[in-house]
């Protein structure tokens, strides 16, 4: 298949791209490589997909990109790229996350009407769009009411996914995560920061009280659920909760956390953060159902894997990030002069000025 991946250079973008290339199809890859976190990370995150010649990278804001050109080849699509972050949503920000999370999205529905081979686009949305609803586990006839500005924009792209299937037939699938993590997790999320704090010796932040419960699903278990929506039939227009099919209280992983790495935390309590949901858990049974989705990887082997990731960014024996990072730009320019390509950046549409496109969005 041909695939286009937005955001492919962030958490669950590149993991999905991996994922694809391995399985033989051909990806071209968008992001836009915005300053919500560093950098760095985002181009260690790409540096295995830069040496295989089925990807293709370009560098550039949805919001601004002439898409014609990259769904007009197109299969499935998967749209991975946002704006990301609750606390970050309120205030004067909040039309940052409209323009990159619904107009964007627009944008690129807008485009996948006049995509002929498109077979599937499979959207990114959230668990923030339930908000904190008292029925647990929510399913996919839940109301959705979202105590988020970020919830909101998510809730409102996945309606534009329902009604350009509805008036256009774009095959659209949405796909509500809960609570992501694994290898490669964006800095400001809660076990990024928790598995530093460990291996550094700090305070955990902990905002609330600490029994605030979440549904966590491992990284690879959303990837499989995007293959899953890629392929399964007659599902087009709907959405599907996925996640891990636990609910865990935040004081629990704390515990597993000093289990695993072997070191005690210090707790540092402060403010319930405005935005954040108290409780999350979904039923997955419709996605087990209709897309044979069925998580596979458990909290604790989750964590380990985790834990793992961050020791190598973090721990006292891991090399400095940027040295590392430097080591492995020099490899990929060599590389990309054996091959005759460019390194890092690849433009393979002529109609594409991805140079002159400010900077924007992807997760």
């Amino acid at each position: 298949m041909r695939c286009l991946v937005t955001g492919a250079a962030g958490f669950i973008g590149s993991h999905l791209t991996e994922r694809l290339i391995a399985d033989g199809h051909e990806v071209i890859g968008v992001d836009a490589f915005i300053d919500y976190y560093p950098r760095a990370l985002k181009e260690a995150n790409l540096r295995a997909l830069l040496r295989s010649p089925r990807f293709q990278l370009i560098e550039a804001d949805l919001s601004a990109l002439d898409l014609s050109p990259l769904v007009a080849e197109a299969e499935w699509i998967f749209h991975q790229a946002a704006q990301a972050g609750v606390r970050g949503s309120w205030g004067k920000s909040f039309t940052v996350y409209m323009a990159r999370n619904i107009a964007a999205t627009q944008r690129l529905l807008e485009a996948a009407v006049r995509a002929p081979r498109l077979r599937r686009f499979v959207y990114a949305s959230s668990s923030s769009v339930y908000g904190d609803t008292p029925a647990l586990p929510v399913t996919e006839d839940t109301l959705p009411q979202p105590v988020s500005p970020y919830g909101v924009t998510k809730l409102a792209a996945e309606h534009l996914c329902t009604l350009y299937w509805r008036s256009y037939r774009v095959p659209t699938v949405s796909l509500r995560y809960f609570t992501v993590y694994g290898p490669r997790h964006r800095p400001d999320m809660a076990f990024h920061c928790f598995g530093k704090a460990l291996l550094e010796g700090q305070p955990l932040a902990i905002h609330g009280d600490g029994r605030q419960t979440r549904d966590f699903t491992y990284v690879s278990d959303i990837v499989e659920a995007n293959i899953c929506a890629a392929t399964a039939e007659d599902v087009e227009g709907r959405a599907f909760n996925i996640a891990g099919g636990s609910r865990v209280s935040l004081r629990d992983v704390i515990a597993l956390l000093e289990e695993l790495s072997g070191r005690k935390a210090v707790l540092d309590y402060r403010e319930a953060a405005p935005g954040d949901a108290r409780h999350t858990y979904a039923d997955i049974s419709l996605a087990r159902r209709l897309l044979g989705y069925m998580p596979a990887v458990s909290l604790r082997e989750g964590l380990e894997r985790e834990l793992a990731y961050l020791e190598t960014l973090y721990g006292r024996s891991a090399p400095a990030l940027a040295d590392r990072l430097d080591d492995a730009r020099e490899a990929d320019y060599a590389l990309a002069h054996a091959m005759g390509t460019q390194p890092g950046v690849v433009l393979p549409l002529a109609a594409i000025d991805a140079s002159a496109v400010a900077p924007g969005g992807g997760q």
